[in-house]
Protein backbone atom coordinates (compact mmCIF):
# COMPACT_ATOMS: atom_id res chain seq x y z
CA UNK A 1 0.00 0.00 0.00
CA UNK A 2 2.79 2.49 0.27
CA UNK A 3 4.63 2.15 -2.57
CA UNK A 4 1.35 3.00 -4.39
CA UNK A 5 1.38 6.16 -2.02
CA UNK A 6 4.92 6.92 -2.38
CA UNK A 7 4.19 6.79 -6.31
CA UNK A 8 1.66 9.96 -5.59
CA UNK A 9 4.42 11.47 -3.38
CA UNK A 10 7.14 11.51 -5.69
CA UNK A 11 5.16 13.16 -8.24
CA UNK A 12 5.45 16.33 -5.56
CA UNK A 13 8.79 17.80 -5.37
CA UNK A 14 10.94 16.42 -2.45
CA UNK A 15 9.86 19.26 0.15
CA UNK A 16 6.30 19.47 -0.86
CA UNK A 17 5.48 16.10 -0.32
CA UNK A 18 7.85 15.81 3.11
CA UNK A 19 5.53 18.40 4.36
CA UNK A 20 1.64 17.07 3.19
CA UNK A 21 2.87 13.49 4.73
CA UNK A 22 4.07 15.33 7.95
CA UNK A 23 0.57 16.91 7.79
CA UNK A 24 -0.98 13.99 6.95
CA UNK A 25 0.20 12.06 9.70
CA UNK A 26 -0.84 14.40 12.30
CA UNK A 27 -4.47 14.16 10.86
CA UNK A 28 -4.09 10.34 11.31
CA UNK A 29 -2.68 11.10 14.79
CA UNK A 30 -5.52 12.97 16.04
CA UNK A 31 -7.95 10.49 14.53
CA UNK A 32 -6.36 7.70 16.61
CA UNK A 33 -5.61 5.68 13.93
CA UNK A 34 -2.02 5.48 14.40
CA UNK A 35 -2.29 4.78 17.64
CA UNK A 36 -4.22 1.98 16.95
CA UNK A 37 -1.99 0.66 14.65
CA UNK A 38 1.28 1.31 16.15
CA UNK A 39 3.50 -1.82 16.50
CA UNK A 40 4.08 -3.26 19.77
CA UNK A 41 7.35 -3.64 20.48
CA UNK A 42 8.24 -7.50 22.22
CA UNK A 43 11.99 -5.84 22.31
CA UNK A 44 13.66 -5.62 25.85
CA UNK A 45 13.52 -2.02 27.49
CA UNK A 46 17.38 -1.07 27.34
CA UNK A 47 19.31 1.67 29.07
CA UNK A 48 21.72 3.76 27.36
CA UNK A 49 23.35 7.03 28.80
CA UNK A 50 21.12 5.97 32.03
CA UNK A 51 17.87 6.64 29.41
CA UNK A 52 15.50 3.78 29.41
CA UNK A 53 14.40 3.30 26.05
CA UNK A 54 11.92 0.97 24.65
CA UNK A 55 12.77 0.05 21.85
CA UNK A 56 16.53 0.15 19.85
CA UNK A 57 14.78 1.95 16.74
CA UNK A 58 14.77 6.14 16.86
CA UNK A 59 13.96 8.63 14.54
CA UNK A 60 17.09 10.60 13.18
CA UNK A 61 17.11 14.22 13.26
CA UNK A 62 16.08 16.41 10.44
CA UNK A 63 12.45 14.81 9.99
CA UNK A 64 10.48 16.88 12.23
CA UNK A 65 13.13 20.07 12.87
CA UNK A 66 10.89 22.18 15.03
CA UNK A 67 9.42 19.26 16.74
CA UNK A 68 5.34 19.73 15.59
CA UNK A 69 5.35 15.95 14.98
CA UNK A 70 6.63 14.08 17.72
CA UNK A 71 3.24 11.95 19.22
CA UNK A 72 2.51 11.44 15.42
CA UNK A 73 5.96 9.81 14.64
CA UNK A 74 6.63 8.06 17.76
CA UNK A 75 3.29 6.33 17.36
CA UNK A 76 4.92 4.91 13.96
CA UNK A 77 6.50 2.38 16.43
CA UNK A 78 9.62 4.10 17.24
CA UNK A 79 12.12 4.01 20.77
CA UNK A 80 13.29 7.88 20.74
CA UNK A 81 12.50 10.73 19.01
CA UNK A 82 15.13 12.85 17.65
CA UNK A 83 14.26 16.45 16.88
CA UNK A 84 16.13 19.50 14.96
CA UNK A 85 18.58 20.15 13.90
CA UNK A 86 17.66 23.71 15.56
CA UNK A 87 19.60 26.77 16.00
CA UNK A 88 19.69 29.55 18.69
CA UNK A 89 17.96 32.19 16.20
CA UNK A 90 14.76 31.57 13.47
CA UNK A 91 16.73 30.87 9.85
CA UNK A 92 14.67 30.12 6.58
CA UNK A 93 17.80 27.78 5.35
CA UNK A 94 18.98 27.40 1.69
CA UNK A 95 17.47 28.38 -1.09
CA UNK A 96 14.79 26.05 -2.49
CA UNK A 97 15.29 23.74 -4.65
CA UNK A 98 17.16 21.95 -1.87
CA UNK A 99 16.39 18.53 -1.19
CA UNK A 100 16.27 16.06 -4.27
CA UNK A 101 15.50 12.08 -4.67
CA UNK A 102 17.78 9.90 -6.15
CA UNK A 103 15.37 6.46 -6.38
CA UNK A 104 17.92 4.10 -8.65
CA UNK A 105 20.04 4.39 -5.26
CA UNK A 106 17.26 4.68 -2.76
CA UNK A 107 19.37 7.87 -1.66
CA UNK A 108 18.34 11.60 -0.86
CA UNK A 109 20.52 14.56 -1.37
CA UNK A 110 19.79 17.59 0.67
CA UNK A 111 20.98 21.05 0.98
CA UNK A 112 18.46 22.54 3.73
CA UNK A 113 20.84 24.17 6.10
CA UNK A 114 19.54 24.28 9.15
CA UNK A 115 15.98 25.55 8.15
CA UNK A 116 13.89 26.12 11.53
CA UNK A 117 11.88 28.49 13.81
CA UNK A 118 14.18 28.82 16.44
CA UNK A 119 15.06 26.93 19.77
CA UNK A 120 12.28 28.10 21.89
CA UNK A 121 9.89 27.28 19.42
CA UNK A 122 10.82 24.15 19.73
CA UNK A 123 10.93 23.99 23.10
CA UNK A 124 7.40 25.11 23.31
CA UNK A 125 6.64 22.19 20.89
CA UNK A 126 8.28 19.86 23.52
CA UNK A 127 6.36 21.29 26.22
CA UNK A 128 2.91 21.05 24.42
CA UNK A 129 3.79 16.99 23.89
CA UNK A 130 4.30 16.39 27.46
CA UNK A 131 1.38 18.58 28.57
CA UNK A 132 -0.66 16.88 25.62
CA UNK A 133 0.63 12.88 27.73
CA UNK A 134 3.77 11.75 25.40
CA UNK A 135 6.16 9.87 27.81
CA UNK A 136 8.50 9.02 25.17
CA UNK A 137 12.20 9.72 24.99
CA UNK A 138 13.10 12.90 22.61
CA UNK A 139 16.40 13.93 22.06
CA UNK A 140 17.15 17.72 20.85
CA UNK A 141 19.81 18.48 18.02
CA UNK A 142 21.65 21.73 18.10
CA UNK A 143 23.53 23.46 15.77
CA UNK A 144 24.99 27.21 14.70
CA UNK A 145 23.41 29.42 13.00
CA UNK A 146 24.03 29.91 9.47
CA UNK A 147 25.48 33.68 10.05
CA UNK A 148 27.78 32.61 13.42
CA UNK A 149 31.51 32.62 12.72
CA UNK A 150 33.15 29.18 13.09
CA UNK A 151 34.79 30.93 15.90
CA UNK A 152 32.07 32.36 17.33
CA UNK A 153 30.16 28.97 16.96
CA UNK A 154 30.81 27.81 21.09
CA UNK A 155 28.31 30.09 22.00
CA UNK A 156 25.81 29.40 19.73
CA UNK A 157 25.87 25.99 21.14
CA UNK A 158 25.72 26.84 24.03
CA UNK A 159 23.10 29.16 23.97
CA UNK A 160 21.84 26.02 22.36
CA UNK A 161 22.29 24.00 25.26
CA UNK A 162 20.81 26.32 28.12
CA UNK A 163 17.67 26.19 26.14
CA UNK A 164 16.92 22.82 25.29
CA UNK A 165 18.46 21.12 28.76
CA UNK A 166 15.53 20.99 30.64
CA UNK A 167 13.13 19.37 27.89
CA UNK A 168 15.38 17.02 26.27
CA UNK A 169 16.02 13.03 27.88
CA UNK A 170 19.28 13.66 25.77
CA UNK A 171 21.21 16.23 23.38
CA UNK A 172 23.12 16.12 20.31
CA UNK A 173 25.75 18.29 19.06
CA UNK A 174 25.88 18.49 15.39
CA UNK A 175 28.95 19.33 13.86
CA UNK A 176 29.06 17.30 10.75
CA UNK A 177 26.05 18.85 8.67
CA UNK A 178 27.61 19.63 5.11
CA UNK A 179 25.24 22.68 4.65
CA UNK A 180 26.22 25.08 7.05
CA UNK A 181 29.64 26.51 5.71
CA UNK A 182 32.92 25.12 7.75
CA UNK A 183 30.92 23.40 10.41
CA UNK A 184 32.72 20.57 9.78
CA UNK A 185 36.01 22.05 10.72
CA UNK A 186 34.67 21.61 14.28
CA UNK A 187 35.29 17.87 14.05
CA UNK A 188 38.89 17.95 14.89
CA UNK A 189 42.00 19.08 16.55
CA UNK A 190 41.54 22.18 19.21
CA UNK A 191 38.37 23.25 17.66
CA UNK A 192 36.73 20.41 19.01
CA UNK A 193 38.64 20.10 22.23
CA UNK A 194 37.66 23.94 22.99
CA UNK A 195 34.23 23.17 21.92
CA UNK A 196 33.53 19.90 23.91
CA UNK A 197 35.46 21.19 27.32
CA UNK A 198 32.36 24.08 26.97
CA UNK A 199 29.98 21.85 26.47
CA UNK A 200 31.24 19.75 29.09
CA UNK A 201 31.54 22.34 31.56
CA UNK A 202 28.26 24.09 30.79
CA UNK A 203 26.44 20.53 31.06
CA UNK A 204 27.84 20.24 34.46
CA UNK A 205 26.77 24.13 35.67
CA UNK A 206 23.11 22.89 34.30
CA UNK A 207 23.22 19.74 35.81
CA UNK A 208 23.60 21.76 39.62
CA UNK A 209 21.22 24.47 38.50
CA UNK A 210 18.18 21.92 37.61
CA UNK A 211 19.13 18.98 39.60
CA UNK A 212 19.05 17.13 36.15
CA UNK A 213 21.60 15.27 33.87
CA UNK A 214 21.17 15.32 30.36
CA UNK A 215 23.44 13.36 28.67
CA UNK A 216 25.36 14.95 26.14
CA UNK A 217 25.52 13.13 22.60
CA UNK A 218 27.98 14.17 19.26
CA UNK A 219 27.22 13.61 15.86
CA UNK A 220 30.23 13.14 13.42
CA UNK A 221 30.33 12.45 9.59
CA UNK A 222 31.30 9.36 7.61
CA UNK A 223 33.56 11.52 5.83
CA UNK A 224 36.60 10.36 8.37
CA UNK A 225 39.76 8.71 7.88
CA UNK A 226 41.24 6.36 10.30
CA UNK A 227 43.51 9.18 12.27
CA UNK A 228 40.57 11.69 12.09
CA UNK A 229 38.27 8.83 13.90
CA UNK A 230 41.23 8.44 16.68
CA UNK A 231 41.34 12.05 17.26
CA UNK A 232 37.51 12.59 17.89
CA UNK A 233 37.42 9.23 20.16
CA UNK A 234 40.29 10.32 22.10
CA UNK A 235 38.41 13.91 22.74
CA UNK A 236 35.08 12.32 23.68
CA UNK A 237 36.62 9.96 25.72
CA UNK A 238 38.64 13.26 27.59
CA UNK A 239 35.66 15.80 27.83
CA UNK A 240 33.94 12.34 28.96
CA UNK A 241 30.76 12.85 26.49
CA UNK A 242 27.96 10.53 26.84
CA UNK A 243 27.49 9.25 23.44
CA UNK A 244 28.40 9.15 19.88
CA UNK A 245 25.87 9.58 16.69
CA UNK A 246 27.52 7.72 13.94
CA UNK A 247 26.88 9.13 11.30
CA UNK A 248 25.65 12.07 9.17
CA UNK A 249 25.01 12.33 5.56
CA UNK A 250 27.99 12.32 2.99
CA UNK A 251 29.87 14.35 0.47
CA UNK A 252 30.91 11.44 -1.26
CA UNK A 253 29.15 10.89 -5.19
CA UNK A 254 31.12 8.10 -6.01
CA UNK A 255 27.72 5.79 -5.66
CA UNK A 256 25.27 8.16 -7.48
CA UNK A 257 27.77 9.45 -10.51
CA UNK A 258 25.58 9.92 -13.57
CA UNK A 259 22.53 9.66 -12.06
CA UNK A 260 19.76 12.35 -12.06
CA UNK A 261 20.39 15.32 -9.48
CA UNK A 262 23.46 12.92 -8.24
CA UNK A 263 26.13 16.03 -8.79
CA UNK A 264 23.62 18.20 -6.55
CA UNK A 265 25.41 19.77 -3.57
CA UNK A 266 24.68 18.61 -0.38
CA UNK A 267 24.64 15.86 2.09
CA UNK A 268 23.64 12.31 0.42
CA UNK A 269 21.65 9.65 2.59
CA UNK A 270 20.26 6.82 2.56
CA UNK A 271 21.75 3.28 0.56
CA UNK A 272 24.85 4.98 -0.43
CA UNK A 273 25.73 5.77 3.25
CA UNK A 274 25.19 2.91 4.81
CA UNK A 275 28.34 0.77 4.46
CA UNK A 276 30.30 3.84 5.07
CA UNK A 277 28.71 4.43 8.18
CA UNK A 278 28.75 0.88 9.34
CA UNK A 279 32.60 1.17 8.58
CA UNK A 280 32.96 4.23 10.86
CA UNK A 281 31.09 3.01 13.72
CA UNK A 282 33.24 -0.21 13.59
CA UNK A 283 36.53 1.62 14.00
CA UNK A 284 34.74 4.29 16.40
CA UNK A 285 34.08 0.83 18.56
CA UNK A 286 37.25 -0.65 18.33
CA UNK A 287 38.76 2.60 20.38
CA UNK A 288 35.66 3.50 22.73
CA UNK A 289 35.19 -0.04 23.40
CA UNK A 290 31.85 0.59 26.09
CA UNK A 291 33.25 3.52 27.46
CA UNK A 292 30.92 4.94 25.41
CA UNK A 293 27.60 4.25 23.32
CA UNK A 294 26.80 4.30 19.53
CA UNK A 295 23.78 5.46 18.03
CA UNK A 296 24.25 4.01 14.33
CA UNK A 297 22.63 5.98 11.33
CA UNK A 298 22.94 5.16 7.70
CA UNK A 299 21.48 3.67 4.97
CA UNK A 300 19.23 1.41 7.27
CA UNK A 301 16.04 0.41 5.09
CA UNK A 302 16.03 -3.54 6.55
CA UNK A 303 15.98 -5.39 9.89
CA UNK A 304 19.74 -6.58 8.53
CA UNK A 305 20.55 -3.26 7.98
CA UNK A 306 19.85 -2.01 11.39
CA UNK A 307 21.85 -5.53 12.89
CA UNK A 308 24.74 -4.71 10.92
CA UNK A 309 25.19 -1.95 12.80
CA UNK A 310 24.52 -3.61 15.80
CA UNK A 311 27.28 -5.95 15.43
CA UNK A 312 29.67 -3.03 13.89
CA UNK A 313 29.11 -1.58 18.10
CA UNK A 314 25.77 0.32 17.99
CA UNK A 315 23.69 0.03 20.71
CA UNK A 316 21.22 1.75 19.35
CA UNK A 317 19.79 2.70 15.66
CA UNK A 318 18.49 5.69 13.67
CA UNK A 319 16.17 5.79 10.35
CA UNK A 320 15.39 8.95 8.30
CA UNK A 321 16.06 7.87 4.32
CA UNK A 322 14.58 4.53 4.61
CA UNK A 323 11.14 5.66 6.15
CA UNK A 324 10.74 7.87 3.40
CA UNK A 325 11.63 5.02 0.88
CA UNK A 326 10.50 2.08 2.34
CA UNK A 327 7.60 3.85 4.62
CA UNK A 328 6.14 3.02 8.17
CA UNK A 329 6.31 -0.97 7.63
CA UNK A 330 10.42 -0.45 8.10
CA UNK A 331 9.65 0.26 11.50
CA UNK A 332 7.13 -2.11 12.26
CA UNK A 333 9.87 -4.33 10.73
CA UNK A 334 13.11 -3.05 12.68
CA UNK A 335 10.58 -3.07 16.13
CA UNK A 336 9.91 -7.05 15.26
CA UNK A 337 13.43 -8.67 13.87
CA UNK A 338 15.14 -7.01 16.49
CA UNK A 339 13.95 -8.83 19.02
CA UNK A 340 16.69 -10.70 20.11
CA UNK A 341 19.79 -7.90 18.67
CA UNK A 342 22.72 -7.33 20.59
Amino acid sequence: MYKLLQKLLFLLPPETAHHFTLGSLATLNKLGILKRIKPQSTQKEVEVMGIKFPNKIGLAAGLDKNGEYIQSLSNLGFGFIEIGTVTPRPQPGNPAPRLFRLPKANAIINRMGFNNKGVDYLTDQVVKARKAGFEGVIGINIGKNFDTAVEDATEDYLKGLRAAYVHADYITINISSPNTPGLRTLQYGEELDQLLSAIKAEQINLQTSHDKYVPIAVKVAPDLEADEIKGIAEALLTNKIDCLIATNTTLSRDAVVGMKHGDEAGGLSGEPVREMSTEVIKQFHNILKDQIPIIGVGGIASAKDAQDKLDAGAVLVQVYSGLIYEGPTLVRDLVKKLTNSR
